[in-house]
């Protein structure tokens, strides 16, 4: 009833609001840039759904990710480039991972189904007993010492990294490119890409019903215009690390090298290359913010956190 748009993660967010109608289809036609969008939110797409609900486009993407491993390579030596290695009793005591049981329970079920360990038909909607073998693997690790914390909150996470308290850090990646600005010559701190596979999301904007009994259309076109512009995707990308949500923000980046001179064009390049591979991973799992099974997981989340 207050806001005429709003966002939110798409990955079941939106199927929720549409279906209480808090949220209304969209025209795209009314979007001059959507002819831009990736391919993956074309029908049969893979982030397709995340936009839709039963077949019409309710929400424009905004940025999107797969989310990975921050580590310090400085120390570290090496690149990682699977999951195993925050369980490598070499770096017990030095690992952290998310606390919250959405990114961090999808990112170790892909990881356990992928490497053979635990059988998982759905990572991002998993069964009561495969989130009890999930949460009791990491329940074991946690005991022995492995974790040194689960953070809570971007300046959380931008700390233990800096501090050097932690090595290795399942994260968010613009927590890596904070933490790796403030650190300079002390640390290399850099985002892996794990060949298990991630999990991936986006976040999106969405018209409200009161947004549209407002009046409000033509502002919600205008602003997914500016979003699906490669305007805002270089930007972001650079700034955050976040997805771009068009095709030809690397075009935009090496067209305006005022904005991008060589070197942050060179750096955020890199960015878009490694993360378009790691959004193109066969094993990665999408976001569900409504697992049918959430008790089962607020419940053995309880306990990994206890024990």
């Amino acid at each position: 009833k207050l806001f005429d748009a709003m966002t939110d993660n798409g990955g079941g967010m939106e199927d929720g609001l549409a279906e209480e109608n808090a949220i209304v289809p969209i025209d795209t036609s009314k979007i001059p840039n959507w002819k831009n969008i990736l391919p993956t939110y074309n029908e049969g797409g893979i982030a397709a759904h995340s936009i839709r609900y039963k077949d019409k486009v309710y929400a424009t993407p905004m940025i999107s990710n797969a989310d990975s491993m921050a580590y310090d390579y400085k120390v570290l030596g090496f690149h990682p480039t699977s999951w195993d290695v925050l369980f490598d009793s070499q770096f017990k005591g030095r690992v952290a991972l998310q606390n919250d049981f959405g990114p961090t329970l999808t990112n170790m079920a892909i990881y356990l189904k992928q490497s053979g360990k635990i059988e998982i038909a759905n990572p991002s909607d998993m069964t009561p007993g495969e989130v009890k073998a999930v949460c009791q693997f990491l329940i074991d690790f946690k005991k022995k010492g492995q974790f040194r914390t689960f953070w809570d909150g971007f300046q959380n996470g931008v700390g233990i990294l800096t501090s050097g308290e932690v090595l290795l850090s399942s994260c968010w990646e613009p927590i890596q490119i904070v933490a790796n600005r403030k650190t300079g010559d002390k640390a290399d701190i850099r985002y892996g890409s794990m060949k298990e596979g991630h999990q991936a999301w986006n976040n999106m904007i969405m018209l409200t019903k009161g947004g549209r009994g407002r009046g409000a259309d033509d502002a919600y076109y205008k602003l997914a215009n500016v979003y699906l512009s490669p305007w805002f995707g270089a930007r972001t990308l650079a700034g955050l690390g976040f997805g771009a949500q068009m095709v030809g923000v690397d075009d935009y980046i090496k067209a305006n090298p005022k904005d991008f001179p060589a070197a942050k064009q060179k750096e955020v390049l890199d960015i878009l290359s490694r993360k378009t591979a790691r959004l193109a991973n066969k094993g990665n799992s999408w976001q569900n913010v409504f697992p049918k099974n959430l008790r089962a997981y607020q419940d053995w989340w309880a306990r990994l956190q206890a024990a």
